[in-house]
């Protein structure tokens, strides 16, 4: 008969590896207890150990726990957040905020990290940017002029073009959309770089 901790094991490796087929994904701590019956700290503890005895890859976060069966899949693809709409302040990365995750092919957005706002408003239309529109951003704290940008103004985030004035002592956000007049601040936080545009064509 196999010791409790054996089982414990088993059922966290199983959860993981089932719940990576299905999400593409590993799972967070709180959902492997939800799925397993296996208290959170306890859960905790195990993936620890597990790391330490190389049955897994554990890197400090239930994201981050790779089975051998899960590992041969990760570095082919990418697991993206949607952390909300673009017009509704300063993105939250926390875990509980994360709306859904998408699957990514790794060789279609390259390296970095990565997170999907959704499109408000018709302010980057021009730039093929439609509300309900998903854009994928490459978190960043710098961009080049011209570049599409979440900017960060108060407490508000924007996705304009940014072109940097220094003599002026001031940004140019600006819009595409050629009925709307540039937004002019004295200083961002810059949020990402736009990269891609997922879209519905119906």
């Amino acid at each position: 008969m196999r010791a409790k901790s054996g089982e414990k094991k088993d059922a966290i490796l199983r959860f993981i590896e089932r719940y990576y087929e299905e999400y593409g994904r590993s799972p967070a701590i709180r959902e492997i207890e939800r799925g397993t019956g296996i208290p959170k700290s306890t859960v905790g503890r195990y993936l620890l150990e597990m790391g330490i005895e190389e049955e897994i890859r554990y890197e400090g976060a239930a994201r981050k726990a790779q089975t051998a069966k899960t590992g041969k899949h990760s570095a082919s693809f990418v697991s993206v957040g949607l952390v909300g709409n673009i017009a509704c302040g300063a993105p939250n990365f926390a875990e509980e905020n994360i709306e859904e995750y998408f699957r990514l092919p790794a060789s279609l957005i390259g390296s970095g990290e990565f997170y999907f706002l959704r499109a408000f408003g018709d302010s980057m239309i021009e730039a093929g940017i439609s509300e309900g529109d998903l854009v994928l951003v490459r978190r960043q704290e710098t961009a080049r002029p011209g570049q599409i940008v979440v900017a960060l103004v108060g407490d508000e985030t924007t996705l304009k073009r940014f072109y940097p004035e220094p003599k002026k002592r001031r940004i140019r956000l600006h819009p595409e959309n050629r009925e709307l007049e540039d937004l002019y601040v004295e200083n961002c936080s810059i949020q990402g770089i736009a990269v891609k545009v997922l879209k519905d064509l119906i």
